[in-house]
């Protein structure tokens, strides 16, 4: 029993899965084309680049940082892959692989910031969100980019399963979910980035190299808003320089409906997947509904007020 017990979810993750199935229910009740196959994968699709992105933040936010730039970093990745595919005729591969290093890059300076220089995370990545969102205006002279070779849009495409399409971004998505879930429950330094968002000091006195951790979620986060770029390009079919402006909030939203505590040291992945859910059939369900789309902004407000107070008051309980 205990063994049994052992392996369920967190009790964190309980509540947002709760709260996804009420809304599901709900939703359901109000309109025949909600409980269909065919909505449930636009579901995904029309969240898959934020619960991507939102990987990345979980990653950062479980540290107790913030990463502000995340939306336009990944806007420069995808503006970098299209450009050097289609304008510089480069192989679309190694297109895909700049943008990719694009990105790890504003990472690796993200992490050197806050690790080395000690600055705020806040500060830091506020500062790289207006980088980036400069050198992505001035590379792409804000313009779109069309024209894209078939590699570059294959995670867009569909298979069917059924009745319903599918699109491979969508299995990427959640195969990057199970990976990210198995580093973080079945490794050392899954481990650690709990311990060093705990408590830093005791962390560091346990040996673990705290400087190197934090540089190197920072990077892997930036790397994995490069595959959300990818991902942002399969699905629009070009790229664009205006994508990704608020998806720092829509990223953060998701980790923080997930229980994930902003404070760090505790939340998981799967709660963060569960996060970009709830966003995701709020938003669809309401449409269904015709309810205006201020609306749905004011709701997701309220929601996320609401997880950021369940989180606060369950602190100082413990």
């Amino acid at each position: 029993m205990r063994h049994l017990l052992a392996r369920m979810p967190p009790v964190a993750t309980f509540g947002p899965l709760l709260a996804l199935l009420a809304a599901c229910v709900f939703f359901a009740s109000q309109t025949d084309r909600f409980l269909t196959g065919p909505n449930f994968s636009l579901i995904l699709q029309q969240v898959m680049v934020v619960s991507v992105m939102a990987i990345g933040q979980t990653l950062i936010i479980l540290t107790a940082g913030i990463d502000l730039s995340c939306g336009m970093v990944m806007a420069l990745g995808s503006i970098v892959m299209t450009k050097f595919a289609v304008d510089l005729g480069m192989h679309p591969y190694l297109a895909i692989a700049g943008g990719l290093l694009a990105c790890s890059a504003f990472g690796l300076l993200n992490g050197a910031l806050i690790t080395y220089v000690r600055l705020p995370p806040f500060i830091v990545t506020l500062g790289t969100l207006n980088i980036a969102f400069a050198i992505t205006q001035i590379y792409s002279q804000s313009q779109t980019v069309s024209g894209l070779p078939d590699a570059l849009l294959f995670f867009g495409t569909t298979f069917r399963i059924g009745q319903t399409a599918v699109t491979y971004g969508t299995v990427l998505m959640l195969g990057m979910y199970l990976a990210t879930w198995f580093l973080l429950r079945e490794t050392s330094p899954g481990r650690h980035i709990y311990a060093l968002g705990n408590n830093p000091e005791a962390a560091r006195l346990m040996g673990i190299p705290a400087q190197r951790l934090l540089l190197s979620v920072y990077t892997m986060a930036a790397l994995i808003y490069g595959i959300a770029a990818l991902l942002a390009v399969a699905r629009t079919g070009v790229g664009d320089p205006q994508a990704g402006q608020t998806d720092n909030l829509d990223s953060i939203t998701a980790v923080v409906l997930g229980g994930t505590s902003l404070f760090g040291g505790r939340g998981t992945i799967p709660g963060t997947l569960i996060g970009a859910l709830i966003v995701g059939v709020f938003r669809n369900g309401l449409t269904l509904m015709g309810v205006p789309s201020v609306y749905q902004i004011l709701i997701t407000g309220i929601l996320v007020i609401l997880a950021v107070t369940t989180d606060q008051l369950s602190r100082r309980r413990m």
